[in-house]
């Protein structure tokens, strides 16, 4: 079933450390390094996790510590982050940061940066951010990469990271397509329900990409949910937990741990709630292996991704295991 576009084509996680209803949220971060076993035995490149600030749904707080976590607890896998939110912190520390992950897992990390400051007021307050923090990212991140070839204006050495190779990865959201071009960075755009916004994305990143030290060509990263099972109704009962947290976020501000999928499909939605919903369910990569294999088909043809970052969530663990194994049946058929 798996075809050569597929089977040339990269496949890696990014687990947000997403919290379930009524399991602590320390168990997420568990979780999430036995993920990574798991999909480092299933022949996955990467394998990245997130950060969010005062979240409920999300334990993942702090992706360099987590990541230290990942890679202590794998040995071939590529570990990193989707991504580390630039503007919330010194360009120095962050250097210094992925420094000491290199050190300690020498060519496995991946540094994935991102433009977000925190959600919400309080958020950025206890920060010691505002929106406006993250118009800078184009400065904040050429200060990031200098640190690590020794070039800082204060006479500051960034140590362990100064001469160390950290392959940087550039979160596109909007304006991060043009960044990402002009820093010669490769570039991680989702997501998978808006094709057309994505396709605007990488045709932008593609004409302006300049060569640069860490990258000499253009390289995509696409990212969103895929979901495979033996059902397409299996496939779409994957998808109810993450879509009824979107659905509660959106009507309330605040995103929720994940629910079960049957206590979701019992509840009584509001007229709004039921939209977003229905919304949030549509237009991701779901359904039988021989589905999935169809539009990942398409979707790596339109794009000419080298790589697909799957950011699957849901309720049940085992089913999310089980669709990461078809998955990776796929690409990497007798593994």
């Amino acid at each position: 079933m798996s075809s050569t576009l597929i089977s040339r084509t990269r496949f890696s996680v990014l687990d947000r450390s997403r919290t379930r209803e009524g399991r602590p949220p320390t168990e997420a971060l568990r979780d999430t390094v036995a993920l990574a076993r798991e999909a480092e035995a299933l022949g996955y490149h990467r394998f990245w996790v997130s950060e969010h600030h005062g979240v409920p749904g999300v334990a993942g707080s702090a992706p360099t510590v987590l990541a230290a976590a990942v890679a202590a607890a794998t040995r071939t896998i590529r570990v990193g982050t989707g991504g580390v939110m630039l503007p919330n912190h010194r360009p120095l520390v962050v250097a210094e940061q992925f420094g000491v992950l290199e050190a300690l897992f020498p060519g496995r990390i991946d540094m994935g940066l991102g433009r977000s400051v925190g959600f919400t007021d309080g958020v950025r307050k206890a920060l010691g951010r505002d929106k406006g923090d993250a118009e800078d990212f184009a400065a904040q991140l050429g200060e990031l990469l200098d640190w690590f070839t020794g070039g800082s204006p204060t006479g500051v050495r960034a140590r362990p990271a100064e001469g160390l190779a950290v392959p940087p990865f550039v979160l596109a959201l909007g304006e991060g397509a043009r960044i990402a071009a002009r820093a010669g960075l490769p570039m991680v755009i989702g997501d998978l329900r808006d094709r057309e916004k994505m396709l605007r994305g990488i045709d932008r990143y593609r004409s302006l990409f300049r060569p640069s030290r860490w990258s000499a060509e253009p390289y995509v990263v696409i990212s969103g949910t895929v979901a495979v099972a033996g059902t397409e109704a299996e496939a779409r009962r994957l998808l109810v937990p993450e879509a009824w947290s979107l659905a509660y976020s959106r009507t309330r501000g605040t995103f929720p741990p994940l629910a079960p999928a049957e206590s979701v499909e019992a509840r009584t939605m509001t007229a709004k709630e039921r939209d977003v919903y229905e919304s949030a369910l549509a237009g991701h990569l779901a359904g039988t292996p021989e589905q999935v294999a169809h539009e990942l088909e398409t979707v790596l043809k339109e794009t000419g991704a080298e790589e697909v970052l799957v950011t699957t969530s849901t309720y049940d663990r085992t089913g999310l295991l089980d669709s990461f194994r078809r998955l990776a049946a796929l690409f990497a058929p007798g593994r």
